[in-house]
């Protein structure tokens, strides 16, 4: 358990036995009550200058249909070595 022994250099008494696997997210829509569907949007590092994060926001049924090309533009946005955004 890395993350447990990552945690005890913080936190000594933690007892890696009462930790358990949990999973919270939003998913935020990007039109609200009575306006027309918005399409989902992606940003990456060169939007928000964080390295390594990938915000993916109002992903809904397309978002199935969609996936391989999503996954490919977070891939490419995750693995491009500058701000810049990828093309």
């Amino acid at each position: 358990m890395a993350f447990a022994a990552a945690a005890q250099r913080i936190w000594p008494d933690l007892q890696p036995d009462r930790l358990q696997p949990g999973y919270a997210g939003i998913r935020p829509k990007l039109s609200g009550p009575g306006q027309p569907v918005a399409d989902f949007m992606i940003s990456g590092p060169a939007d928000h200058g964080l390295q390594g994060l990938v915000n993916l926001f109002g992903i809904e049924s397309p978002g199935l249909t969609a996936s391989l090309a999503i996954a490919e533009r977070v891939g490419a946005l995750l693995t491009t070595s500058s701000y810049e955004a990828a093309s």
